[in-house]
């Protein structure tokens, strides 16, 4: 007994099992790929019931429906289901201070600096300034801060 013979025979639940094997390999693994492939699945499977295609043009519309559910749905779908976060910037924390003004504690030689937030001492690069001037962050570089006079 062959393949064609063992699918030929379960029919439209081929599509039904894959389906289901699909979403048992989406919740194994981290993204959102498997389920746009198990909906795939699925669909053919439906139309299989009410229509008996070959299993030819079953895989093509699977292929088909495939493609156009994991180019088309998986980036809309993300895009619809963005969180909005009232702390965009909670994994850098290095953004929350650009536009904040903050005293040198040690001086700028060279473009070299450190300032002092909160109980952290973070390095800056900048122009040359004495100890204790005031300084604005205007960006972040690395795990650097780079400031300006302020």
């Amino acid at each position: 007994m062959d393949l064609r013979t063992v699918l030929a025979g379960l029919g439209p639940w081929t599509w039904w099992i894959l389906a289901g094997l699909f979403l048992i390999i989406e919740l194994m693994l981290p993204g959102m790929l498997f389920i746009w492939l198990a909906l795939a699945a699925a669909v053919v499977g439906a139309i299989s019931f009410f229509i008996d295609f070959t299993w030819q043009i079953d895989v093509a519309m699977f292929a088909v429906l495939s493609v156009i559910f994991v180019v088309v749905l998986r980036p809309w779908y993300s895009k619809r289901n963005a969180l909005a976060s009232d702390q965009p910037n909670l994994n850098q924390r290095l953004y929350n201070y650009v536009g904040e003004r903050y005293a040198l504690i040690e001086p700028i030689v060279n473009g070299q600096g450190k300032v002092r937030i909160e109980d952290t001492l973070w390095a800056v690069t900048g122009p040359d300034l004495p100890k204790g001037a005031l300084v604005k962050v205007t960006g972040v570089d690395g795990l650097k801060l780079t400031v300006e006079t302020g």
